[in-house]
């Protein structure tokens, strides 16, 4: 099942597009959910100030109506279902993605009582999600048919590639691998450091390609920070990947820098894999 999280804007309804693509891609369900304090659900009709209670009902109840338009606007074709949950968008999102394959949110929302859910929710779930969570900004008007996904040789970064190879697949698109380095901090001529990042990228990607025969790989080594070599290339892709944490992050992080900055400039959706357990 795939989860996505609405509030009424522009971009959660442009999230909804992406999820009913997706989960048609899958062959799986979608639930459309709107996050909502709990006080105006479990108000008496009579009860002080139950007509703002009642606008923030019929609220919540437009915002999800709109999302199902959204769905059958882009063909259906997908199981559906919605969901109000009660309480904070945050706290909500994470408990009811435990059951999803893919949490989908905008990458900015509204403001005010009805906008709690996006803008600072995407920050807020990516990392701490159970599964990927997919941050939809500037949607592209059409197929770009490439996905890319930044290899870094981490944990984290391993999840991306192993996911990565499974959306091109979905997709049939190719898949662009790409690993970015920094300068180097050892006095090795450039030439030899670019051969041993090379080496490290083929590595990373040893055999995740006999599960995916069908996925034509482009292995790409670029000098420069990843998070401007990510967002260049995600111009031209459907679909960036990444890892949520990456080599050098400090432990304690649940969001890596990379990830962070990209769901802010990514130029296409942008899906963040969780960290492995720690065994």
């Amino acid at each position: 099942m795939i989860l996505v999280g609405v509030d009424g804007s522009r971009a959660a309804l442009d999230a909804v597009s992406w999820a009913v693509r997706e989960a048609r891609l899958r062959r799986t369900a979608l639930r459309v959910v709107h996050v909502m304090p709990a006080w105006p659900l479990q108000m008496a009709e009579d009860a002080p100030y139950a007509d703002v209670g009642r606008w923030m009902r019929d609220g919540a109840a437009a915002t999800l109506t709109g999302a199902l338009r959204r769905v059958e606007e882009e063909g259906g074709g997908v199981e559906t279902d919605t969901e109000l949950l009660p309480g904070e968008p945050r706290s909500a999102l994470l408990e009811a993605a435990r059951e999803a394959e893919l949490l989908v949110v905008g990458s900015h929302g509204l403001g005010g009582f009805r906008g709690m859910l996006l803008g600072s929710i995407a920050l807020g779930v990516t990392g701490r999600a159970s599964c990927p969570v997919a941050v939809v900004r500037d949607l592209p008007a059409h197929s770009r048919g490439e996905v890319v996904v930044g290899v870094d040789g981490s944990p984290g970064g391993a999840a991306a590639v192993d996911f990565a190879f499974t959306e091109a697949a979905l997709r049939g698109a190719p898949l662009r691998a790409v690993h970015a380095w920094g300068r180097p901090a050892t006095p090795l001529p450039v030439r030899a450091v670019a051969g041993g990042e090379r080496r490290a990228l083929a590595e990373a990607l040893a055999g995740r390609g006999e599960s995916h025969p069908d996925v034509k790989v482009v292995e790409q080594v670029e000098q420069g920070h990843p998070v401007d070599v990510l967002r260049d290339l995600s111009a031209r892709a459907d679909l960036l990947v990444v890892g949520s944490r990456g080599r050098g992050e400090l432990g304690g992080l649940l969001l890596g820098s990379v990830s962070h900055s990209l769901i802010h400039h990514a130029a296409c959706p942008l899906i963040v894999v969780p960290c492995p357990p720690e065994r």
